[in-house]
């Protein structure tokens, strides 16, 4: 069962771009830049925007431990506590979204950068939480841009 799990997470891997770009609200870069890398660039460029890198993980290191090869794979999980105070005062339901991910994804060409953009992440508490949530919305996505751009410069 567990050989058949990973085998189906692998599939998943091979899986072209295209099939994430189709998708609203995302964010896809695809770069030349190799996965090894991009991985330090993407930190560098979340800690020069002055945003927390809160979490962290992907199923490559883990797979390769069972003798398992897969493509890197790292997601990595974004946010500042200013904007979870904002967001919580505007709509408390909106938290479970907190960090937002970036997924990095290791092609042969090099590394796939994507991301839900912060106001679709934050879309149907918009209703809750007014103004001041689509503000907050509207700010991370200049910071997720801006952390894609230097990540991919």
């Amino acid at each position: 069962m567990i050989r058949l799990a990973v085998f189906a997470f692998a599939l998943l891997l091979a899986l072209p771009a295209a099939a994430q770009e189709a998708r609203e609200g995302h964010r896809v870069i695809e770069t030349d830049i190799s996965y090894e890398e991009f991985l330090p660039r993407l930190r560098d460029a979340i800690s020069a925007e002055e945003m927390g890198l809160v979490t962290e993980a992907g199923p490559t290191e883990a797979a390769a431990g069972r003798g398992v090869e897969i493509p890197g794979d790292r997601v990595l999980g974004v946010f500042r506590n200013d904007f979870a105070v904002r967001a919580l005062r505007a709509s408390r339901a909106s938290m479970i979204e907190a960090p937002i991910r970036f997924h990095v994804r290791e092609t042969g060409e090099g590394a796939i950068l994507a991301w839900k953009t912060p106001s679709h992440v934050f879309g149907p508490y918009l209703a809750e939480g007014g103004g001041e949530l689509a503000e907050v919305a509207s700010e991370l996505d200049a910071i997720f841009e801006a952390i894609a751009a230097r990540a991919t410069e």
